[in-house]
């Protein structure tokens, strides 16, 4: 996947839900017929059960596998950590706390968000085993930079570099029982929308964005940002509490929505239509609103 664009606006890479336990945002995701990888293991107390899509995007559940890792990683200046736990005291145990962008080069990432007083911390580098559904293991390794506005404890966005991605084959991974294929758009709730606009024009790497309403077009997907009021009015889901920014739903790309419907049914899974998309509500293991939507 091309990291970022000639004019420097980065692509979407993956989306952080934070869960309480792995285990049960498997069963979730298995009853919404997504494949999901085996257990990742981080280094810091965190750990993670991804569901890969075909266009290079990915959904990271997110939950703590060691406390005391954890904390002592907070205590360390780990921002990741950090973030996890602000967003866990703020919303809970169960959401959806970040949206992650690809980029060439972490280091000018974290220097922009520096130089826009928006930097919610040091960048973090890392590694970790990857063992894919055959079994056959390598080593992933990233680096990290994290932008937040000042107080903001719902939200945060984090570029990601690749340093070592793994040939692996992951097309198993890929071919999910309900036909998602990839992610098409992102939709954040906030009360404050100057503010939260900066933040993400900055964060998605398009300083003219900040100036084209709320919706904003990324390389492979949409990121939107609605008031709380026009949210539910288009998806039928309820906006929650008051917040500055949340994320709040994610557009999967489906091949037939008959078949997604007829699937989501075979499995007890309560969905309602709005208009062509298939709505499903959050729940335990899920962390947003996930709507799937048929395209040609």
């Amino acid at each position: 996947m091309t990291r970022t664009t000639a004019a420097g606006i980065h692509p979407l890479d993956h989306l952080v839900l934070p869960t309480q336990s792995l285990d049960v945002a498997r069963a979730r995701l298995s009853s919404l017929g997504f494949v999901v990888a085996p257990n990742g293991i981080h280094p810091f107390g965190t750990e993670n059960c991804c569901v890969f899509l075909a266009d290079g995007t990915y959904l990271e559940p997110l939950a703590i596998g060691s406390e005391l890792a954890a904390i002592d990683a907070v205590a360390a200046g780990n921002v990741f950590v950090a973030r996890d736990r602000l967003y866990r005291d703020s919303r809970g145990d169960e959401g959806f706390s970040a949206v992650v962008l690809g980029t060439d080069s972490a280091d000018a990432d974290h220097a922009r968000y520096v130089e826009a007083g928006l930097s919610a911390g040091d960048t973090l580098s890392f590694s970790r085993a990857f063992t894919d559904t055959a079994g056959r293991s390598n080593t992933a390794s990233f680096k990290l930079a994290f932008a937040a506005a000042q107080g903001q404890t719902d939200a945060f966005l984090f570029a990601c570099q690749r340093i070592n991605a793994p040939d692996v084959d992951r097309s198993a991974l890929q071919a999910h029982a309900n036909g998602a294929i990839g992610i098409v758009e992102v939709v954040a709730i906030r009360d404050q929308p100057a503010e939260q606009n900066r933040l993400i024009s900055v964060g998605v790497g398009s300083p003219a964005a900040s100036g084209q309403g709320s919706t904003y077009h990324l390389p492979n997907a949409t990121l939107s940002v609605v008031d709380p009021a026009s949210f539910t009015a288009r998806f039928g889901v309820s906006a929650g509490s008051p917040t500055r920014l949340r994320f709040a739903a994610v557009v999967f790309a489906v091949g037939s929505a008959e078949a997604t419907s007829r699937l989501l049914a075979a499995n007890a899974i309560q969905h309602d239509i709005a208009g062509t998309d298939i709505v499903v509500q959050p729940a335990s293991g899920q962390g947003a609103a996930f709507i799937f939507r048929e395209i040609q």
